[in-house]
């Protein structure tokens, strides 16, 4: 099996990368003494990443930028749509959810999707982050990844806004709704 070559195009590169320079410089509340121009540099010094960010872009994700690993030097990009992206919704789990569903199955799966894209599903402490920069699913809700102890017992995690609070809930992992998907993430 040939491995699809995950390269963007130059004018889709530069489209992606006004992209993310509007949303970086309306919403510089989520990256408070970042600048641009550097964030710009490493993302053409790092370009295999400008795939995975068009992936989050192209699927509804509108990722920004929301810290910098001052260790490692990478610049941290989350899924900042305000509700979870259309184009990831209506998913189970994981495979084996996927797997185990007689009947109605879901096109898809939240893991397998975000392997695909190259991308991270947030965790519930990413999560957790994420809401601190905003008010994100009102409306919806995002599978996040599950620890092993539940996920081996058939259940996985999902979270949402409502009543002013972040809500960590569990579902059974083949489970799947209209209103829920994945956020990511990606350091580059």
């Amino acid at each position: 099996m040939s491995k699809l070559k995950k390269e963007l195009s130059p004018e889709k590169r530069e489209e992606l990368l006004r992209a993310l320079k509007a949303r970086f410089e309306k919403n510089m509340n989520r990256h408070k003494g970042l600048e641009w121009a550097k964030v710009q540099a490493k993302l053409e010094a790092n370009t295999e990443k400008l795939w995975p960010l068009n992936e989050m872009e192209r699927t509804g994700g509108e990722p920004d930028v929301i810290g910098h690993d001052t260790k490692t030097g990478e610049y941290i990009f989350y899924d900042c749509s305000a509700e979870s992206p259309k184009g990831r919704r209506n998913v189970c789990y994981d495979r084996e959810a996927l797997e185990a569903r007689k009947s109605n199955k879901p096109e898809n799966n939240a893991i397998d999707m975000a392997a695909t894209m190259g991308i991270e599903l947030l965790t519930e402490e990413q999560y957790r982050e994420l809401q601190n920069l905003g008010n994100f699913d009102t409306k919806t809700s995002s599978w996040v990844k599950t620890p092993s102890d539940i996920r081996k017992l058939g259940g996985a995690i999902f979270a949402d806004r409502r009543y002013g609070n972040v809500f960590v809930y569990h579902n059974s992992a083949p489970s799947y709704y209209g209103v829920r998907g994945f956020r990511g993430s990606l350091r580059v």
